[in-house]
């Protein structure tokens, strides 16, 4: 058996003491803990954090990272003191929008396997008797959501892992990162240089620091948190034992910003209802006054949160705020942590943007990670290489990570984009599409239009407020247009990579499922798993040459799984930037495409799944025969120069059949009628082919491939699928997430959703147990507290002969 690794984790707070923990139960026990700060409130975010945990997040993968906190720090103590209390946790709403809204959170509680209840005014005030009913509507109860007490929880598991060998050394400040031939050798610091074969940073805010010496950009923003604690109220008096501090739940007032826990017979307050603060520089801890992450207290940003706190809990009129202070911690652009290894510099990783809440579920992803080679659970959203470049830079990750701050409470829709900075990236449609009264929405810096508004609205059942946001009508029409007729797409956006060499074909070969061993002209769908035959990703591979293809790809994640495994003799490229697509859709895209060329578009000439070059009026493209919408139709690829000139040919060519330009509201309606599967939303590494309804794009008998062997142990009569529904009442939607009930119990829950026009009724993909994805099962989807009656379908729903799609 292999010797384990020697481990250096920088940073002794609440997630590097986690993770040693974590490691050394998993028998590395050659693990080294550094920190400038002493022994165990070294001075970051997790040595002032006020510890409140609450569970439920839009994301299942936060969730369970929380869920696993409160279960790991629940059994811990400390010299016999608590260091997780489960007090519950208790979110009140003073508006009816974030009424409605917790009606949502208790819909993704539910998905994610959370106890919660929603409770009228009277029960709100009798589980948090400092509540006047009559100043609330209600509100979202989860009793195992708590408190940490994060200091003691760092001891906790700091003494277990050092119970197993660990070290912890206090005082030392980390000045560089050795490394020779592209791999980590051990920290420096001012004490001297502690070896390792692995490095983990769990610095918290000096992240980017460490990352720098690294080479590496570690995108997050430090920003000032206000908390204050009040002198004693008189309604708590004799309420809480000293030791046990709190007794109540923690309380969220989101509607003000506010967070609310108990200190004995004091109340602490959080506020993010301030003006960003970012951080720039901080002292050492012998230099700081507190510690590096307290900074003092600006009463004037207060004022404001203090007259909220005390117009929802009118006892604290009868006191003051006492102490105060602006803590620091760490903001990302997109909300979620940054855990994985460095791709130039092996055996580097990062752990960081983590709070208290997620820390215990972290390590234990982050150990399984490095012991197992699988964190055990679905990271995508968290992956630090999940950014494009431009993502990266200083002013952006600024912008985006204040806006989180500003947004950290408020009831944000799915579909709401970032305000700043935009535009970023625009195809070379964008103005045309604007001539058209495009609607753009954001993803990955890229503007996607979603509707034109020169297209006319149809006529449509009515939609509830929230479905209604960042939608219209006119989406209907795109789609029926493109049923009927043909439409125009913007999928620029999408990602794509050439990939080229004398091991190109074996490369490919090797990370996917499908055989793309065909001749040129073909294009394969296929997956990447990772090794425990989880889904990585899927791609479309185009055999443009002997030794070069075209790949289709879901984002900056694939880029970096495809660089870990490249050989030498094989050249990957990026063209997403210097590239655009146009799909062109409908059962009239022939008519419209031919004239414009030579080359022969008939459907002996260009059969499905097939690609080919040629020469549209002046403008050469990469013509594939596929469709996401499941209507006849090509994907045509040209260099960015030609894009616009590419978009009018063919808007001129198609005037006569009733050409619209269509965007990606429409898109997914279609996709989902067709039963296509999105990547990231409908399945991830936790899913593997069989589960997912992807069995078509394995061939097992290709040859060897990556995630291979793990999949010759699974089955394909899975125990659960993602599962084709469709809402019983025509006028019913739905948008993803929302639990599924069969028998009155929860049983699965939504992935993507969308109403079909073609079909005249929401289509919704779930993940349900096996037994019940019989087509023709009765299940209800709960939608903001109301179950919808739906039914298990057949998929396709559209065009299942696929007659359409290969005419």
């Amino acid at each position: 058996m292999a010797k384990p690794p020697r481990v250096v984790i920088i940073g002794a707070g609440v997630v590097g003491s986690a993770l040693a923990d974590e490691l050394t139960e998993r028998g590395w026990t050659d693990v080294t803990v550094v920190d400038q700060g002493r022994l165990f409130t070294p001075g970051g975010s997790s040595s002032h954090a006020p510890g409140l945990v609450f569970q439920t997040n839009p994301s299942k993968t936060m969730t369970e990272l929380a869920t696993y906190t409160v279960e790991k720090l629940s059994g811990l103590t400390l010299d016999g003191r608590w260091c997780f209390r489960r007090v519950g946790g208790l979110e009140v709403a003073t508006t009816e929008a974030r009424l409605h809204d917790l009606k949502r959170r208790y819909g993704l509680a539910t998905s994610w396997g959370v106890e919660a209840a929603l409770l009228d005014p009277d029960q709100c005030a009798a589980v948090h008797p400092l509540l006047d009913p009559a100043r609330i509507l209600g509100g979202f109860h989860v009793p195992t959501d708590g408190l940490a007490k994060a200091v003691r929880a760092v001891e906790a598991q700091a003494r277990r892992a050092i119970g197993r060998g660990a070290r912890f050394l206090g005082g030392h400040t980390v000045t560089g990162i050795g490394q020779s031939a592209g791999r980590v050798t051990g920290v420096e610091t001012d004490q001297g240089f502690v070896p390792a074969d692995i490095v983990v940073c769990a610095a918290g805010f000096w992240g980017p620091r460490i990352g720098r010496m690294a080479g590496l950009t570690v995108p997050l923003l430090p920003l000032a948190h206000q908390y204050a604690t009040t002198g004693p109220v008189p309604a708590l008096a004799g309420v809480n034992d000293p030791v046990l501090e709190a007794t109540r739940p923690i309380l969220r007032h989101q509607d003000r910003d506010l967070y609310f826990r108990e200190h004995g017979d004091r109340l602490g307050i959080g506020s993010y209802g301030h003006r960003p603060m970012p951080v720039r520089d901080f002292l050492s801890p012998a230099e700081a006054p507190v510690m590096p992450s307290v900074l003092p207290f600006t009463a004037d940003d207060f004022a404001p949160a203090w007259r909220d706190s005390v117009a929802l809990l009118p006892d604290l009129a009868g006191t003051a705020v006492e102490e105060g202070m602006n803590g620091v911690f760490s903001f990302t652009t997109d909300g979620f942590p940054l855990l994985g290894e460095h791709r130039e510099l092996a055996g580097f990783w990062v752990a960081e943007a983590v709070w208290v809440t997620h820390s215990a579920g972290v390590a234990r992803a982050v150990a399984r990670w490095l012991v197992d080679g699988d964190p055990g659970i679905d990271l995508h959203e968290c992956d630090l290489h999940r950014f494009e470049t431009v993502q990266l830079a200083p002013r952006y990750v600024e912008e985006r990570a204040k806006q989180n701050f500003i947004e950290v409470y408020d009831v944000v829709h799915p579909l709401q984009p970032m305000d700043r900075p935009r535009p970023l990236r625009t195809s070379p449609f964008h103005p045309r599409q604007r001539e058209l009264g495009a609607v753009f929405l954001e993803g990955a810096g890229w503007e996607r239009p979603h509707w034109y508004a020169s297209n006319a609205p149809a006529v449509t059942p009515p939609r509830d407020e929230w479905s209604a946001r960042y939608w219209s009508p006119i989406a209907a029409t795109e789609a029926a247009a493109t049923r009927e007729r043909v439409a125009m797409y913007d999928m620029t956006p999408l990602k794509r990579f050439e990939v080229s060499g004398p091991g190109a074909l074996g490369f490919l070969q090797r990370l996917t499922t499908n055989n793309v061993d065909k001749s040129v002209g073909s294009v394969t769908y296929t997956l990447m798993l990772d090794s425990h035959g989880g889904i990585r990703s899927d791609l479309t591979v185009a055999r443009l040459g002997d030794q070069t293809f075209q790949v289709g790809a879901n984002g900056p994640l694939d880029e970096d799984w495809m660089r870990r495994h490249l050989p030498d003799s094989v050249q990957l490229r990026d063209i997403t930037g210097g590239t655009c697509c146009i799909g062109l859709w409908g059962p009239r895209a022939r008519e419209v495409l031919q004239p414009l060329t030579d080359a022969d578009f008939s459907n002996a000439g260009l059969k499905y799944f097939r690609a080919r070059r040629a020469y549209l009026g002046e403008v050469p493209v990469t013509a594939m025969r596929l469709s996401y919408v499941g209507e006849l139709g090509w994907e045509l690829y040209t260099s960015a120069d030609l894009g616009l000139k590419l978009w009018d040919i063919l808007w001129e060519a198609g005037r006569e059949h009733g050409i619209v330009a269509a965007g990606r509201s429409a898109f997914n309606s279609l996709r989902l009628e067709k039963g296509y599967r999105a990547w990231g939303t409908d399945m991830t590494t936790e899913n593997d082919p069989y589960e997912a309804g992807l069995a078509f794009a394995v061939r097992m008998d290709k040859g060897d491939f990556i995630g291979r062997s793990a999949l010759e142990a699974r089955t394909a009569s899975p125990d659960r699928r993602l599962t084709c529904l469709t809402l019983d009442d025509p006028a019913a939607v739905v948008m993803g997430k929302e639990p599924v009930y069969a028998d009155g119990a929860p049983a699965g829950y939504v992935t993507s959703a969308s109403y079909g026009y073609t079909v005249g009724r929401t289509v919704a993909y779930a993940w349900l147990p096996a037994s019940l994805s019989v087509p023709g099962t009765a299940v209800a989807v709960e939608y903001f507290g109301v179950r919808l009656p739906a039914t298990v379908r057949a998929e396709p729903l559209f065009d299942p002969k696929m007659e359409r799609i290969r005419s």
